[in-house]
């Protein structure tokens, strides 16, 4: 990524955090791990974690459903042209971690 895209991609993910942390409805604990933006900024992917694992799936539907909002809220806190459109999905990256440091735990 051009620097541009990860200064973008580090505004994104903090604004994400920020905006579902004062939305969340405090059954689950969503945590914004990373973003990644399209060479041409037109699109974000915004990668959360979820505790307890048993909610994981209603806090994906319910960040999903918050995407309009989430943009909105995007507009009104960057001093970017395009604000590009969001994605939202489960950081498997860190779930693997996490069970890689579990198995080591057990050793």
């Amino acid at each position: 990524m051009t620097e541009r895209n990860e200064k973008l991609a580090n505004l994104i993910k903090e604004l994400s955090a920020q905006f579902l942390n004062r939305e969340n409805n405090r059954t689950s604990l969503i945590t914004v791990t990373a973003c990644t933006t399209s060479p041409d900024l037109k699109r974000a992917t915004v990668l959360i974690t979820v505790l307890p694992d048993k909610k994981e799936h209603g806090a994906l539907d319910f960040a999903k459903r918050k995407r309009g909002e989430l943009r909105e809220f995007l507009k009104k806190n960057m001093k970017v042209k395009i604000i590009p459109f969001l994605d939202i999905q489960i950081d498997k990256g860190e779930k693997n971690r996490q069970k890689i440091d579990e198995l080591l735990r057990e050793k």
